[in-house]
C-alpha cells in the first residue's frame, strides 16, 4: 500500500532547514509567514530577544473584504510593511516558512516590498 507523505511535516522540515541559516535581530528582524487553508499570518520577529515586534493577518480588522486569498495575502503584506516602517524597521530578512515562493506567499512579499520593506 502506498502512503502519501504528510505535506505539513515536509514543510516543517524545509522550514527547519531554512531557520538554521537565517535569524532575526533587532536591527534586521525576520519576516515570518504562516499560511493556513483560510488565513495567512505575518510576523516581524527578533530571534535574539525572542519577541514579536509586529504582526498582521487576514483576521485583522484593517483587512478589507478581499476578492480571493491572494488579494488577502497582498493586503496582509501591505499592512505588515506599514506597521514595520512605523516602528522603524525598514530592512528585514524574509522567512517563507518552508512554503514555495509562489502564490499567496509571493503576493505577501511583493506587497511588503512595495510598501517600504527591503529584503
Amino acid at each position: 500500500m502506498i502512503s502519501k507523505p504528510d505535506k505539513n511535516k515536509t514543510r516543517q522540515r524545509r522550514h527547519a532547514r531554512v531557520r538554521g541559516k537565517i535569524s532575526g535581530t533587532s536591527e534586521r528582524p525576520r519576516l515570518n509567514v504562516f499560511r493556513s487553508n483560510k488565513n495567512i499570518y505575518a510576523q516581524l520577529i527578533d530571534d535574539v530577544a525572542g519577541v514579536t515586534l509586529a504582526s498582521a493577518s487576514t483576521l485583522d480588522k484593517d483587512i478589507k473584504d478581499p476578492e480571493n486569498k491572494t488579494d488577502a495575502a497582498a493586503q496582509v503584506g501591505a499592512l505588515i510593511a506599514k506597521r514595520a516602517v512605523a516602528d522603524g524597521h525598514k530592512v528585514v530578512v524574509f522567512d517563507r516558512g518552508g512554503y514555495l515562493y509562489h502564490g499567496r506567499v509571493a503576493a505577501l512579499a511583493e506587497a511588503a516590498r512595495e510598501n517600504g520593506l527591503e529584503f
